[in-house]
């Protein structure tokens, strides 16, 4: 994993997102994964840039989502780029659904326990305070029940 300073090429957001940093820089990060040691080594990259730094990506599913997560250093913006989500937001009353079409976007608070869920397949654009990212295994009703490890994964 490495941010690359200018990248004169097409990016693909889907394989190589990109971090929106302090004094408005946008570093592609090649060789990004959904893994442990991929992304503490993001995290280590980008620590300077503290709760202000974003990441941006793509993603493409069908189906529910898997997990809850939070963003407690920032909000998190969801846009639907094609088909359509759920997003779903655990509540104080109980679960606060939004359904989002192309084009359409959400912003989930921080530190507000989300989870995404695409009817057949979708794509969904994100925007999100990363740091201090925690996750729980979607298996009941509301994320708060669950122990489980957390990580800095998005959206």
């Amino acid at each position: 994993m490495r941010l690359v300073n200018h990248e004169p090429d097409a990016i693909d957001l889907r394989t190589t997102p990109v971090h929106l940093g302090l004094g408005s820089r946008a570093k592609p990060v090649e060789g990004f994964a959904w893994d442990p040691e991929v992304l503490r080594a993001y995290s280590a990259a980008v620590a300077a840039d503290g709760a202000e730094g974003r990441l941006v990506t793509i993603f493409d599913g069908d189906g529910p989502g898997d997990h809850w997560e939070r963003h407690p250093a920032g909000d998190e913006l969801v846009i639907c780029l094609s088909g359509s989500v759920t997003v779903t937001r655990d509540g104080d009353t109980g679960p606060d659904r939004v359904v989002l079409g192309p084009g359409e976007a959400t912003v989930n608070p921080a530190g507000t326990w989300h989870a995404v869920d695409m009817a057949g397949p979708a794509s969904i654009l994100t925007i999100t305070a990363g740091l201090g990212t925690d996750h729980r295994p979607r298996t009941g009703a509301h994320p708060t029940e669950h122990a489980g490890p957390s990580g800095p994964r998005t959206p």
